[in-house]
């Protein structure tokens, strides 16, 4: 079985924001694969289903970001996922604005979501899959950035970005995290 996991917050408040992009990728999965992400389990929403012949559990964090590898950690205990079966996907805001890329493994980069499943879980040997949200234009404080909801100009980059990271999730399942990587990661 594959842990699919998208980090964000949880609340109405937050479903716009930058740093909610991994739940609407975990959405966009589940619509394409008729699959409900409704049942709480492991201070997380998850739902199961599968990509061809291979199971997918699709899990969003309900801990707030800062606390992910918490439910990220009981769930993978709980279905006894193996290591290389960790997939999360998140915002970046090292990447431009709407690029995608895979990673196999790597530190952090200052995403406290992520910061959270390296601690628990002891390594940085899991997959991720980032989406660009550029840096504020103006520097201040990157908080206030990844939490304010994306404006109207940069919808379109940011959908575009989430149906790639859908289907990019779905081929590291089908294909392997190289070849996917090969795939999402020329541009």
């Amino acid at each position: 079985m594959y842990l699919i996991v998208g980090l964000g917050n949880p609340g109405k408040q937050y479903e716009s924001t930058r740093h909610n992009i991994g739940f609407r990728v975990v959405d966009s999965i589940a619509k394409d694969l008729n699959i409900r992400v409704s049942k709480g389990q492991c201070r997380a929403i998850i739902g199961q289903g599968l990509i061809g012949d291979k199971k997918i559990l699709l899990a969003k964090p309900q801990t707030f970001m800062n606390l992910s590898g918490e439910s990220i950690l009981e769930l993978f205990k709980w279905y006894k996922i193996e290591k290389d079966h960790l997939v999360i996907i998140h915002d970046d805001l090292d990447l431009d604005l709407g690029k995608v890329r895979i990673r196999p493994h790597g530190n952090s980069g200052g995403h406290k979501g992520i910061e959270s499943v390296i601690e628990k879980h002891g390594t940085t040997e899991f997959i991720r899959i980032k989406i660009g949200i550029g840096r504020a234009s103006l520097g201040g404080d990157n908080s206030e950035y990844v939490l304010a909801n994306v404006p109207k100009e940069q919808m379109e980059p940011i959908d575009e970005a989430i149906v790639l990271a859908s289907e990019a999730a779905k081929d590291i399942v089908t294909e392997g995290i190289n070849a996917a990587m090969n795939k999402y990661n020329q541009s």
